[in-house]
């Protein structure tokens, strides 16, 4: 089971490196990608990931644009050989590693489908490794590094074509592996003795000479069990990167959160986020939500197309839905993007809030799974 990769000096164990090193049925190693106007009209979200303890791989791409979205779905059998980042028509290049990247999805019978370039504007940076509380199991040990950048091609969607313009749309790189939830649900075993929960929210944002991050986790107690914050250094030309990553990037001291809500739903309305840099400076960012992106239009919670469950050797669907016409309390509905408008002092950037809020918190008077928050 020899792969291009085992060329390279490169393998972490005595295995080819086509297998993983445990041989928990949740391993995962994801694409994503995220793009939106700088007049905050229309978001594009991309994700693939391969589960080579599950033998599948499975991809996802959608857009919200004028009140709808339309998502595009796609399984296949895992490849034997580890470089070839297709499903179908969806196909992702590695133009240049940690710097220039190509998605295409051809034309196929959903009526959706792309050409597009990743620009990227900073060096990739690393969060801190993420492992969450046990419960019964543990639930997700990953490594996750982001980029932000430019994105350059066209979309096209019921019938429609979109021009993707790197001056106007701007974008976020996120690539991420370890151990995580997905496919078929394991036999049970013993059941939970408290509601499952999740709080996360993640922040990259662009401003006009640099781009801010912020992310958490808390649990039902409202304590961050994890976070990061990071100030990255942009340019103007992908030769003029340091390197894979930048000496000049920022890591922060802290990170604080407010948010407000849409009444009788989770979904955040308005967010501060103070950045605490280690010179004692503090950032107070103020975020306006503008576009709302559903996450199930990549598999995220999605009811029939959620991550690593097989589909068979290969398959792929396509559907579209009004955004106004979703339950803002749906299980699938839960996990979003917002485009946001970006406030700091005298500056404005844009960027995406991020909010996975399932579970009780008690710094937003959350009590069951899927409650509003109170009045």
């Amino acid at each position: 089971m020899l792969s291009r990769f085992d060329d390279y000096p490169i393998h972490q164990t005595s295995e080819p490196i086509r297998f993983p090193a445990t041989t928990d049925r949740h391993v995962y190693d994801r694409y994503w990608f995220n793009g939106y106007s700088k007049a905050g009209d229309f978001y594009f979200g991309i994700g693939a990931a391969l589960y080579p303890n599950l033998g599948i791989m499975d991809c996802g791409f959608s857009v919200v644009i004028d009140g709808e979205q339309h998502a595009f779905h796609g399984s296949r059998r895992a490849p034997m050989e580890p470089t070839d980042l297709s499903v179908g028509p969806f196909k992702i290049e590695i133009l240049e590693p940690m710097k220039s990247m190509r998605i295409t999805l051809d034309d196929n019978e959903t009526g959706i489908s792309c050409s597009l370039e990743w620009i990227p504007r900073t060096a990739s940076f690393a969060e801190g490794h993420q492992v969450s509380p046990r419960a019964h199991a543990l639930m997700m040990q990953a490594t996750r590094f982001n980029q932000f950048g430019f994105w350059k091609g066209e979309i096209r969607y019921a019938g429609k074509t979109l021009r993707i313009d790197p001056d106007e749309v701007y974008g976020t790189k996120d690539r991420s592996w370890g151990i995580r939830p997905v496919g078929d649900p394991a036999p049970p075993g013993a059941p939970p003795t408290q509601l499952p929960q999740i709080f996360f929210l993640w922040a990259p944002l662009h401003w006009e000479n640099h781009c801010s991050h912020a992310g958490l986790f808390e649990d039902q107690y409202a304590e961050m069990w994890h976070w990061d914050g990071m100030l990255m250094p942009t340019y103007a030309h992908p030769d003029d990167l340091p390197g894979v990553e930048d000496p000049d990037a920022e890591r922060l001291a802290g990170v604080e959160h407010r948010l407000e809500f849409i009444p009788g739903t989770r979904r955040v309305s308005a967010a501060e986020f103070v950045l605490h840099q280690r010179d004692g400076n503090r950032l107070e960012i103020h975020l306006d939500p503008v576009l709302c992106f559903r996450m199930k239009g990549i598999g995220y919670s999605h009811p029939e197309w959620s991550h690593g469950r097989w589909k068979g050797e290969l398959a792929i669907a396509g559907e579209s839905w009004r955004c106004d016409d979703v339950d803002e309390l749906g299980l699938d509905n839960l996990h979003i993007q917002q485009v946001v408008r970006a406030r700091c002092g005298s500056e404005e950037g844009i960027g995406v809030l991020e909010q996975a809020i399932m579970g009780p918190h008690a710094g937003y008077g959350l009590k069951g799974y899927m409650d509003p928050v109170p009045s």
